[in-house]
């Protein structure tokens, strides 16, 4: 059996640096946490040499249960670039008052090492390894904030929860086994083409604990109810990692299973996933228009995102499979930069996190009342951002895919969206507020980071072409 360490080099680089980043915080007491940054982002860039190192490699390791292919790379990124803009949030002032800076860095790599494990994974079990990595990190990270009850509270709900949800995932493998023999999505594959599944409901069930056990971290109804109150409990810096890398890492396994294994025809699994799908967005966009809380509005429009990028997986094309990559790497963008606005404008004593809190910023401060807007309008779905060209190819394999019905009902979700995305520009330029907003000064790395989200929301919009081709080439082999 070959280990071929090569091919999983990112994952050894980013496991190092969480290591390094502990070492050196035991050993130098007193290392800054700028420092620590660096080493950290250095860490990640390394990581991310070598998963452009491999490209069209499509290198095996450990007998063919890890695959380095194009697919799996280009999700690498898309986690990288969800840590690096997450890791430099948190140089905001209210964390800066409480947060362990090592500890944050170095749980971070270890999360995003679980992510890149599911999306290269061959074989059930690593997935299954991989998701653990992952969600081990993040109830640690939830809990970070030791002296807050609600960032306690979250991390006890996201831990009771993530529990049961492991549970149904380690079942459905189980059954898949008992079923087939064999945890290797290719041998899975070669047994459902030569047989009926039809005719063996143990394979059917264990299709569906799997779909559950993703479904929880992608936070897809009915397995979102951790989200609104973990997102609101957890620090602002996680919340934005964990709402982007989770769901990305998630749907990449999911891509992974379901169109390594069948033709999209098996047991009807997309009727299932489309009645998913619809109530996902319903379900999310709905009660998202009563929300006062920012978190918990943007806890809410994440479920309902959840639901557009199921459209593309219900698509079974190249243009659906293509658009979701697309899409995860544009919400990546736009929604770490709405909750970045929020960390940038904290401060020590508070964070502005009530729709209350935003009246009248626009007049006050233009320029992050501006930026805020950008991530509301792609979020919404509109002209020239991220967000609406990530919409229009997902509607657009849809309609390829004979899915009209989905689209209408995708667009009306949309639409009922705009509602709660622009009530937070309407109170930010339309409604004065006695409140002063307190001096922020220029946070660099936090700035750094806003810049770096505004940027890749605006540049996915307007030059969307070439990344929409290179998406399109990497999931040809899984179609």
């Amino acid at each position: 059996m070959s280990f071929n360490l090569f091919a999983i080099s990112p994952i050894i680089a980013l496991a190092l640096t969480g290591f390094l980043v502990i070492g050196l915080s035991l050993v130098f007491s007193r290392i800054s946490k700028s420092m620590l940054l660096i080493i950290s982002l250095l860490g990640l860039a390394a990581s991310a040499y070598f998963s452009l190192s491999l490209w069209n490699e499509n290198a095996l390791a450990f007998g063919g249960m890890v695959r380095a292919d194009n697919f799996s790379l280009v999700f690498n990124v898309i986690f990288l670039i969800g840590a690096a803009l997450s890791m430099m949030l948190a140089f905001s002032q209210h964390e800066g008052g409480y947060l362990l800076y090592a500890e944050f860095f170095a749980i971070t790599a270890f999360a995003t090492v679980g992510m890149m494990l599911m999306v290269a994974s061959s074989n059930l079990l690593v997935i299954f390894l991989g998701l653990e990595t992952l969600s081990i990190s993040l109830y640690i990270l939830v809990g970070i904030k030791r002296t807050e009850e609600k960032s306690l509270e979250a991390a006890f709900k996201y831990f009771l929860l993530g529990a049961f949800a492991s549970g149904f995932l380690l079942y459905g493998i189980a059954f898949i086994y008992g079923s087939t023999g064999s945890l290797d999505l290719q041998e899975v594959a070669n047994f459902i083409s030569g047989t009926s599944i039809k005719d063996n409901p143990l394979m059917i069930l264990g299709g569906l604990l799997i779909i559950v056990g993703l479904g929880f971290k992608v936070a897809m109804f009915p397995f979102h109810m951790w989200a609104p109150d973990v997102y609101q409990g957890a620090p602002t810096p996680i919340t934005a990692f964990m709402s982007t890398g989770s769901k990305a890492a998630g749907f990449a396994a999911m891509l992974r299973v379901l169109f390594s294994t069948t033709d999209g025809t098996v047991s009807d699994w997309v009727t299932v996933l489309w009645v998913i799908s619809v109530l996902t967005m319903f379900f999310g966009n709905i009660v998202a228009l009563v929300q006062k809380n920012i978190k918990r509005m943007l806890a809410y429009s994440s479920i309902a995102h959840a639901g557009y990028i199921l459209i593309g997986i219900v698509s079974w094309n190249q243009a659906g499979a293509s658009s979701v990559v697309f899409y995860l790497l544009s919400y990546t963008f736009m929604n770490i930069g709405a909750f970045g606005v929020i960390a940038f404008l904290s401060t020590k004593e508070k964070e502005f996190i009530e729709l209350e809190d935003f009246k009248g910023l626009g007049f006050q401060k233009p320029v992050i009342a501006i930026v805020m807007a950008i991530f509301m309008f792609s979020l919404a779905g509109l002209p020239p951002t991220a967000g609406f060209i990530g919409k229009f190819y997902l509607f657009s394999a849809a309609v390829k895919a004979g899915q009209i019905p989905l689209v209408i009902l995708g667009v009306v979700n949309s639409m009922i969206s705009v509602y709660y995305y622009l009530s937070v520009v309407v109170a930010m330029f339309m409604k004065q507020s006695d409140q002063k907003w307190p001096a922020t000064g220029l946070i660099s790395a936090v700035s750094l980071s806003l810049l770096l989200a505004t940027a890749g929301t605006l540049g996915l919009g307007l030059f969307p072409s070439y990344w929409i081709e290179i998406f399109q080439k990497i999931v040809v082999s899984m179609i």
